[in-house]
């Protein structure tokens, strides 16, 4: 039996975890995403490579007892069984320009429902198209509507949507249907286009150019950890021995441009 926990991180800057290439697909650097809600997602593998990393260079730590022994070239079953184990993290609120607000939290049933599952969240999940108190939309014809890039948004009900957030604070807020968040997420997408200088002289080299796309700072996504006994949950030191369940950490490509500086929150 698994002992659980779980972890939520918040992007402080925009969040690239996918390819690094792609100049044979149109020089796009596309970002993972889920297969369903077509969300971006950090996958689990990066997860524990990033926390792997981080435990390397903590004194008195080894990554090899919590994550397990690498493969050995030339050495069978030189790999050992990771003690901790990382599901991927998803999306649970997106920040969207909206003209007049200027930043609202988008999501969706399924995104908030993994989250509740993850979080054991008692509240009952709210309908499509409630929106959170803290959500002042303009009343148009006698209905409240959000203008986003793509036309209006109605606007249902209002309630307290605190639960749904993992710091407890509300925000101007909207939950829309399943089959509409995957083209609000990527018009909410940080786009950067970006070219390779000459080594000599300021000019494009050779006509390189690529764009980048990342989740925008300010993004919440969960993520799932699991332990096989109860003591390991409570002796695992992911941010070294003396700091508490939360730290600074970058996750993804383009770290040395800003790329994927996040707070991780550890729930245990």
């Amino acid at each position: 039996m698994y002992q659980k926990a779980y972890g939520i991180l918040e992007t402080l800057s925009p969040l690239h975890v996918g390819a690094t290439a792609g100049e044979e697909s149109g020089n796009l650097n596309l970002i993972f995403r889920d297969q369903f809600t077509q969300t971006g997602i950090i996958p689990g593998s990066s997860l524990r490579g990033r926390f792997r990393a981080e435990m390397r260079f903590r004194d008195g730590q080894d990554e090899n007892e919590w994550y397990g022994n690498e493969a050995k070239s030339g050495v069978p079953d030189s790999t050992t069984e990771s003690r901790v184990k990382f599901e991927y993290a998803s999306i649970v609120w997106l920040p969207v320009f909206c003209p007049g607000q200027p930043v609202v939290w988008v999501s969706c049933p399924r995104l908030l429902q993994r989250y509740q599952r993850i979080a054991e969240i008692s509240e009952e999940l709210p309908e499509v198209y409630t929106a959170s108190h803290a959500l002042h939309a303009p009343q148009i014809d006698g209905q409240y509507k959000l203008f986003f890039n793509f036309g209006f948004l109605k606007i249902g009900d209002k309630t307290n949507l605190k639960a749904w957030f993992p710091d407890g604070k509300e925000r101007p807020a909207v939950i829309v249907a399943d089959d509409e968040i995957g083209m609000i997420h990527d018009m909410a997408l940080y786009r950067q286009s970006r070219v390779k200088l000459s080594n000599d002289e300021k000019k494009v080299d050779g006509g390189a150019f690529f764009n980048t796309e990342a989740l925008p700072e300010n993004t919440i996504l969960v993520f799932p950890v699991a332990v096989r006994k109860q003591e390991d949950l409570r002796n695992w030191s992911p941010f070294g021995e003396n700091t508490t369940d939360k730290d600074e950490m970058y996750f993804g490509g383009l770290e040395s441009i800003g790329f994927g500086h996040c707070l991780v929150m550890l729930h245990r």
